[in-house]
């Protein structure tokens, strides 16, 4: 384990009982009130167990007068309503009320998802009331009945979106949610779907990330904020609070395949997943005043022997400066410049002071090599930020612990370890000893796979490594305003603990 990880918490086999013991409790007190209201119903006699059709005009009344104006995904509502002809689906007393207790119960258990109880209506959906509409259905009002019915549907689709999407997802925000998503995840379809299954709640939580990382921390935020709970454990906020943050994170990421490529910045490591196993590379990423970003792309070839065409941010703050300085400095590390149609520049001094004039209009190209800033390996993947994952010449820099060195692209030791890793899974291994022979005559050679691997960067604080919490570094500073917009604090000072 790297020393400096720092290990809080440890899992032990009691506290696995324990956390089934909650959900045997669970299971139980929805079993009781699911008895005590079937009773109760029974005892009203057939008439009460008539449809009430008139919850329904109210429902629909209700979106046509623009009622529900407090709803957070409003046309994700309407279309679920439409969608089942405006009938109520929780608070109809003719219907078995398991699913409503259900939502209910899973609102309150929201901590233990690393959600917060704010976002969804706790003041609108009060367990008073709803015992009063299901149980005494007499003495509540079909408008009231209604809007009980629709706050719930809003909350349960708000609670999905939540754990698939992410409540802060920077690509997918709520209004792009809620205007629906082609191809991609419909909180109010699949709820349609999970209300009939035998296990609502089981159904409801699957739409969470299925990536391990994600898993480890989920069972870690559940002990936490239910089986260590009243236990005489001390756990501070902080804890809780970065577990939550670095759930949210893993949400943005939106991996579904079974073999995917994660590199995490704050543990400077790349994970090739694969179905049986898990090969771990150590990284070189971005320094704080050139962070290597988060994203989700796909490697679809790498390339032997590659040239570095250099961005024109650096061009411009390091390698022209520094040229300047030294007239030697582009021979010796095998850098050409070339104008804005493509000719080749002579490096010399006046040259160079001219292009200072206007270093936009000019470029930097550095040839195949030893030397090459990208080693002798760089992989490729589409994203709007021009990073890439590569080797390096600088291989003694892995040796360090906290290595945010780069300006901003990913450096991987053992390149050659991995681009075999990736044809050996492409099911072209045949041409591994071709990337052998390329690299050894610095040959430049493009190897296209077959399929697409998922890549991941991710910039996550924490992670659970033999069932012990490890916390990372917060190297670009990002933790604490991505919690108080999670538990919506004001006050930065109340993140101390």
């Amino acid at each position: 384990m790297e020393t400096h990880a720092k290990s809080i918490i440890q899992i032990s086999g009691s506290r696995k009982i324990c956390f089934l013991l909650v959900f045997f409790v669970v299971g139980l007190f929805v079993f009781c009130n699911l008895a005590s209201a079937e009773k109760e119903v029974n005892g009203r006699g057939l008439a009460a167990l008539k449809p009430d059709t008139a919850i329904s005009v109210e429902i629909k009344s209700g979106f046509e007068r623009k009622s529900w104006s407090n709803l957070l995904y409003p046309k994700s509502v309407l279309r679920f309503y439409q969608h089942n002809g405006f009938q109520p689906v929780w608070v109809d007393a003719a219907k078995s009320p398991k699913q409503t207790w259900e939502a209910m119960l899973m609102l309150d258990c929201v901590l233990q998802f690393g959600l917060s109880h704010d976002d969804y209506h706790p003041k609108d959906l009060s367990y008073d009331l709803l015992h009063n509409i299901l149980e005494k259905p007499l003495a509540v009002n079909d408008v009231e009945k209604a809007k009980y019915d629709i706050t719930l549907t809003d909350a349960v689709i708000a609670f999905m979106n939540h754990l698939h999407y992410g409540k802060l997802n920077p690509d997918f925000t709520a209004d792009k949610i809620d205007n629906g998503i082609e191809g991609g995840f419909n909180a109010g379809a699949f709820l349609a779907t999970a209300l009939p299954q035998k296990d609502f709640m089981k159904s409801v939580i699957s739409v969470q990330p299925k990536v391990k990382a994600y898993a480890d921390l989920q069972y870690q935020m559940h002990l936490l904020e239910g089986v260590y709970q009243g236990d005489c454990y001390d756990i501070p906020d902080s804890t809780v609070r970065r577990i939550a943050a670095n759930m949210e994170r893993l949400r943005w990421a939106g991996v579904a395949d079974s073999a995917y490529i994660h590199i995490n910045i704050p543990s400077y490591t790349l994970k090739f997943h694969q179905p049986d196993t898990t090969y771990e590379f150590k990284v070189i990423v971005g320094k704080p005043a050139w962070p290597t970003p988060t994203l989700n792309s796909a490697v679809s070839y790498f390339t032997t022997a590659p040239e570095w065409r250099v961005p024109k941010k650096i061009f411009e703050t390091e390698i022209l400066p520094k040229a300047l300085k030294d007239h030697e400095y582009l021979e010796r590390n095998q850098i050409s410049l070339y104008d804005e149609k493509g000719n080749y520049i002579s490096p010399g001094m006046e040259a160079l002071e001219m292009i200072s004039n206007n270093p936009g209009g000019y470029t930097a190209r550095q040839s195949a090599g030893c030397d090459n800033s990208m080693g002798l390996i760089v992989f490729r993947f589409p994203n709007v930020y021009d990073i890439y994952l590569h080797d390096t010449p600088e291989q003694q820099l892995f040796k360090v612990q906290e290595r945010d060195f780069s300006h901003g692209c990913i450096r991987v030791e053992q390149a050659e370890k991995l681009a075999g890793l990736i044809l050996a899974l492409d099911g072209s291994e045949n041409l591994i000893t071709n990337v052998h022979h390329a690299i050894r005559q610095y040959k430049t050679q493009n190897f296209i796979l077959k399929k697409t691997i998922p890549i991941i960067v991710t910039y996550l604080t924490c992670e659970v490594q033999n069932g012990a919490l490890v916390v990372f570094k917060d190297i670009y500073g990002l933790d604490k305003r991505l919690e108080m917009a999670l538990y919506n604090i004001v006050d930065p000072l109340a993140l101390v603990n």
